[in-house]
């Protein structure tokens, strides 16, 4: 946000209503924070802030502060662009202040930059078709990625993930209590997006949905995991796939595992040496991929079939495929101790 832009859109606590709406007017925003002789935020005003102070009987001269909503949300400098969708659409906010540590304005966030800037011309699939057996004690009720994480589905964070990024066209695969999930999300307009249904008659695993698609994309596509939570920077993982010439990528993140024992390194029967419970690190797939449209080629119609299948079928065809490495948060809930994990966190 450029300087010019904050300083229209801020106003001091001594200004009249007046003054509030001339720099909403000036700003074209809707909005004007209200500032202490400090520079810090103590509100802001809108024009419906405005209009209730008037028919409330305040003048145009009265002060700006007597209309100002004190209470309002903010949030840090460089919290993901994503997770303030997210809040914006669960909040039904049209705008968010970014605010320093000492609650000076540093930024705003408005929905319709969010929503609308940078819109991307892939399209991605989720698969959402899954039962979440080893969650059935929560997802008896509800189909797993609609299983909620903070007060909101993890599906729908996703598909609002997606929507911060730019991804406005939206395929859900869906078989387990799919009308859950239909009728939750419907057309996606309520997400900023489009969304279609990929309907299996039967499970079709993590990558067999994909032959549902109605034509072949023309835009390489992203397909993820519905059971994640994720912040993944999915708009990098796009520009790093297309510079890499490859038929898709797989997005990839360290997992540590620690053994309960010490492990012991020998020679010839002689102790060398005794790590008392390592944790080893490995790369681990995070359910996150691009694929070009003619990696589609290689799945087939209407059979289960999973994702680490096509990658298989990509090498040996002599295809080349990209690993996209991020250190994001992120999660694949699918047991009980990873779900109390993702609920744990902000």
């Amino acid at each position: 946000m450029s300087a010019e832009l904050l300083r229209t859109l801020t106003i001091q606590d001594s200004s009249s209503i007046r003054d509030a709406m001339e720099a909403i007017n000036a700003n074209g925003r809707e909005v004007a924070l209200v500032h202490d002789a400090t520079g810090r935020i103590a509100g802001l005003i809108t024009d419906g802030d405005i209009r209730r102070g008037l028919l409330a009987g305040l003048e145009l001269r009265a002060s700006a502060s007597a209309v100002m909503t004190r209470e309002f949300f903010s949030v840090p400098p460089g919290t993901d662009r994503a997770y303030v969708l997210d809040l914006m659409k669960a909040r039904q906010l049209a705008h968010v202040p970014v605010l320093d540590a000492e609650r000076r304005p540093v930024a705003v966030h408005f929905l319709r930059d969010l929503i609308g800037e940078s819109e991307k011309p892939n399209i991605a699939v989720i698969m959402a078709g899954g039962r979440g057996t080893r969650l059935r004690s929560v997802a008896d009720k509800v189909p797993k990625p609609m299983v909620e994480v903070a007060g909101r589905p993890m599906l729908e964070r996703i598909v609002l993930h997606l929507v911060g990024h730019g991804i406005r066209r939206i395929y859900l695969a869906v078989n387990f209590m799919a009308e859950t999930i239909e009728r939750h999300f419907g057309d996606g307009a309520g997400f900023g997006c489009r969304i279609s249904y990929l309907r299996e008659q039967a499970p079709l695993g993590t990558g067999g949905a994909l032959s549902l698609l109605p034509s072949l994309p023309e835009q390489p596509l992203l397909v993820l995991n519905g059971d994640l939570v994720t912040r993944a920077d999915v708009s990098a993982m796009l520009e790093a796939h297309a510079a890499s010439g490859c038929a898709a990528t797989i997005a990839a993140g360290p997992y540590e595992v620690q053994l309960p024992f010490g492990a012991i390194t020998e020679c010839s029967g002689r102790l060398v040496a005794l790590e008392e419970k390592p944790a080893i690190r490995f790369l681990v797939n995070r359910g996150i991929y691009v694929l070009e449209p003619r990696a589609l080629q290689h799945v087939p119609a209407n059979r289960e079939f999973p994702m680490t299948a096509l990658f298989d079928s990509l090498l040996r065809a002599g295809e080349q495929v990209a690993v996209f490495n991020f250190d994001d948060s992120w999660l694949d809930v699918g047991a009980p101790e990873d779900l109390r994990r993702a609920r744990g966190w902000s």
